[in-house]
This record gives C-alpha cells, structure tokens and sequence, in this order.
C-alpha cells in the first residue's frame, strides 16, 4: 500500500525459502498479492541471491521488511565486501533482532544502488487520507464511485460495492480489514 501510494513497483521477496516447514504458509499469506499481480521472488539469500539481481538494475531500491528477514545478509550477498551485520532470529520471540540500525546505500554494478534499511517492527501510514489509502490498495479502484453514497466509508453503509465485492470473495478479507483499519487510523 506505501508504494502504491507514491507509484512505486514493489517487488515481494519471499527469503528464507529453505525452510521447507514455512514455506506453504508464507505462500498462502502472500496469495492474495499474488492474485493482484504483484511479483514475488523466492529465494535463499545464503544461496541465490543472484536471482534479485536483475530487477534492481538501473535504479535505487530499497529492501523493507521486518526485522529477521534477511535484508542484511541479501546486502552481503550481493555486495562483497558489504560486511552488513546480520544476527539470528530469537527463540524466544520467534523474531528477527533489530541488528541495522540505520539505512545505507550500496552500489551495485551499473548505475543500481541498493538500500538496506532497519527492520520494522511497526509501519504506519498515517499521513494519507482516506480517498489516498483506497487509491492504494489495486482492488478497490474498479469499485469507487460505485456505492450508493458519494463518501461512503464502506464499513457499514447499505449498498456498498465494496463490501459486496468482498462478499462474493473478490477481495481478500485480511485486505478489507487492512483497509478498513488504515482509514478509521487516519480519520
């Protein structure tokens, strides 16, 4: 939704796809992102790293992501010589450790720069509107201007299209649920 918000293309890199035991959830978690077109990489950091590599040619990216998720160490496998510290997930939190604790800017061969950021343990975006948050979210664009009232919040009024939309299962109820948390957050 952020980088829908500032027309940036997102990429979703799924790290970590050696651990075979997680691997079905985290699909199933990224489902629906993947029915709205977005691209998701699966990868290993520790040992094909080298498949991110031609979509950050040309251009600055930046790797967002929580804590733990192997940010630091795709940094260190695409860049030698990075040295990005990088910590094991805690046990007992079943989480990453905070180990970056500010971005930095890589070069990468070309013109390709490359951004590893901290981890987030919380992310907001506070500073859209409403009518800025339903324009980031892909699914719902079709559907404004739709419901039977022009400032329809889609939570609770009759004949909204978008709470029909999601009854009929097009869209994922998780998302709804994003979107309708974002909106009350910045009203």
């Amino acid at each position: 939704m952020a980088a829908e918000s500032q027309g940036l293309r997102p990429l979703i890199v799924l790290n970590k796809c050696d651990l075979a035991e997680r691997l079905p959830a985290a699909l199933a978690v990224l489902a629906p992102y993947v029915r709205l077109g977005y691209p998701v990489l699966q990868l290993c950091a520790h040992s094909d790293a080298e498949r991110l590599r031609p979509y950050l040619a040309a251009q600055t990216s930046v790797l967002v992501g929580q804590s733990g998720m192997g940010k630091s160490t795709l940094i260190n496998a695409l860049v030698p010589g990075a040295g990005a510290a990088t910590r094991e997930i805690s046990a007992a939190l079943d989480s990453g450790k905070h180990t970056t604790t500010h971005a930095t800017l890589y070069r990468l061969a070309g013109d390709a720069q490359l951004i590893d950021s901290p981890g987030l343990q919380e992310f907001g975006l506070r500073h859209l509107s409403p009518q800025e948050i339903e324009h980031a979210f892909p699914e719902l664009r079709p559907l404004l201007g739709q419901c039977r009232f022009r400032d329809c919040r889609h939570d609770r009024e009759p004949d909204c299209a978008v709470r029909a939309a999601a009854a009929r299962g097009e869209i994922d109820a998780r998302r709804l649920a994003t979107f309708l948390a974002l909106c009350a957050a910045s009203r």
